[in-house]
């Protein structure tokens, strides 16, 4: 397992490439095959038609909307970026979200985009604020308790991002007599907070204040998916590093409404049998880094 959660968080060492990478252009015919650097999500997957979903509330008040509103995150390099000169939002995540609208049968002028903190994903979705979210949000039985997940999609670990000049925390080992931030309501600091009674802790909303408090030296470290940790050194690598293996295995799924198990089944089977789809939305995004990672099961529970 250490092996393979070490090769997943390696695979964002390519998140200062990524954002851009990914295009925004809905609909379109690729085939499955793997894509070129730059091709666009139109030229991954095509717009289904007359999908037929029963038993689902959800997808009826999509389609009584005509749109599909999806939560995400707009400050992870690589997973979900969004570019505030362009508008454009990029990333492995964003890709995922999209490929999902498109199976039932929204192209992306249809999507509204809604960035929510890690802290009150669960009330969005529960509140109807959206419809799914797909945003590095790992797949916790205490979750399970409000809502339901599709998934998993991706799986990576725990990492921890310090200055560059940090000589002093080489790993989780290190934490003790230390300040960590991370997000309020994400399950990397609820697991320093149950697992590492010795170090304190700090929480913002977003990561990316998290990584502005380390550089302004007023935590000494960040804490949450590997992934994501890789992308923000990536674009600051001077001042940034990540140190250690990554020490928990987090599994990304599709948080859904509670009860929509028509919903849960839909996405699911679309993941199990769109292994060449998810294939190339990876290749396009985390895999330019060059290394290969395979899809994992999903869970249907």
């Amino acid at each position: 397992m250490k092996k393979r959660l070490t090769l997943l968080a390696a695979t964002a060492a390519a998140a200062l490439v990524l954002t851009g990478c990914a295009g925004t252009d809905g609909g379109g015919d690729t085939g499955t095959d793997a894509p070129a650097e730059g091709e666009t999500s139109g030229e991954l997957f095509e717009v289904a038609t007359d999908v037929d979903l029963e038993g689902s509330p959800t997808f009826d008040e999509m389609t009584e909307r005509g749109s599909v509103k999806i939560g995400v995150k707009e400050d992870q390099p690589g997973l979900g970026y969004l570019d505030a000169a362009t508008g454009e939002r990029t990333g492995f995540d964003i890709e995922i979200s999209k490929w999902i609208a498109a199976s039932l049968g929204f192209a992306e002028d249809k999507i509204e985009f809604v960035a929510i903190p890690s802290a009150n994903r669960e009330s969005a979705i529960v509140n109807g604020d959206i419809d799914y979210y797909v945003g590095t949000y790992s797949i916790t039985d205490k979750r399970k308790e409000q809502i339901d997940f599709a998934g998993p999609y991706f799986i990576t670990g725990q990492g921890i991002l310090v200055a560059a000049d940090n000589e002093d925390i080489k790993s989780e080992d290190d934490l003790a007599g230390t300040t960590v931030c991370s997000a309020t309501g994400s399950t990397p600091i609820q697991n320093i907070k149950d697992n590492f009674p010795d170090t304190d802790t700090e929480e913002f909303d977003t990561y990316s204040q998290c990584v502005e408090a380390l550089n302004d030296g007023s935590v000494d470290a960040v804490t949450t998916d590997a992934a994501i940790l890789i992308g923000y050194a990536a674009q600051d690598p001077d001042n940034l590093k990540v140190v250690g293996e990554p020490f928990t295995e987090e599994r990304y799924g599709v948080g859904l409404p509670k009860g929509d198990d028509a919903l849960r089944a839909f996405i699911n089977d679309m993941f199990t049998e769109g292994g060449d789809t998810w294939q190339a939305i990876y290749d396009a995004t985390l895999g330019l880094s060059g290394t290969e990672v395979e899809q994992p099961a999903v869970d249907a529970y």
